[in-house]
This record gives structure tokens, sequence and C-alpha cells, in this order.
């Protein structure tokens, strides 16, 4: 009898964390490699998540209406590997995004780098476009 309600747990454990691996995306799913952006705006809010981390940075379009931008970024590890701290870029803070817009939208953005406005200093985003097999 235990041996069956440890594979039942098993296979549930499986079943239940597996979900997140399913959410995970190519860039091309989502991303345009053929419509760049530039991004440049306040951060308000800040999203150190798994399986991508992201932001959302106020702006204005070219008729000076404001967006809400979401910025994916790299999933918290990555963003780890590549210098990234969790207090790296904060809400307020000022920055200038480059990366690809979302095919259906212009207001989602896969973030290439994100550069803080008050040091210059720019972070590398770990885009999903540059994982293996992403195109």
């Amino acid at each position: 009898m235990q041996k069956h309600l440890t594979a039942m747990l098993a296979a549930g454990a499986l079943l239940c964390g597996g979900g997140r691996a399913f959410a995970h995306h190519p860039f091309a799913a989502e991303y345009d490699i053929n419509k760049p952006a530039q991004v440049e705006g306040k951060v308000t809010k800040v999203d150190w998540v798994n399986p991508h981390s992201f932001l959302t940075v106020d702006t204005h379009d070219a008729s000076g209406k404001l967006e809400h931008v979401r910025v994916e970024l790299g999933s918290p590890k990555a963003l780890n590997d590549k210098g990234w701290k969790r207090a790296s870029v904060k809400v307020g803070d000022e920055v200038k995004v480059d990366g690809w817009y979302g095919k259906d939208s212009q207001t989602r953005v896969n973030a290439r780098s994100v550069t803080l406005r008050s040091t210059g200093h720019a972070f590398d985003a770990a885009s999903s476009h540059f994982d293996k097999g992403a195109n």
C-alpha cells in the first residue's frame, strides 16, 4: 500500500510542478525580431518571478498618451548570472529598454538590455531571444 501511495504522490508532484515548465515559451511565439523596441520611462512595478521576471514601465506614445509597457526579462537566475541583484532596478527608476515588441502589441517588450538613466549602467536582460532554438 505504501508503494502505491508514494507513486501517486510522486506522480501528483510531477503534474503540479510541470505546469510552470509548460508555461515557458520560445521567443518567436510572442515577439517579433523584425520589430525592434526602444522604450524610455519610469519603472512602476518589478516582478522578480520565474520563469521570467518583468518590469512595468510607464512611458508616453507618439501622441503623448500614457502607456504601461510590460517588459519581459530572463529568469531571476539568468539575471543573477548577468550581474543583476533583486534591487538593481527599483520602482521609480528611470530606464531605457532596448529589445523587441510583441507580435500583437506595442505595450509588450522582450528586453535585450535595461539601462539605468541615473548611472548609464546597462544590464543584459537575459532575453529568451538568445536561448538555444529561440527562432
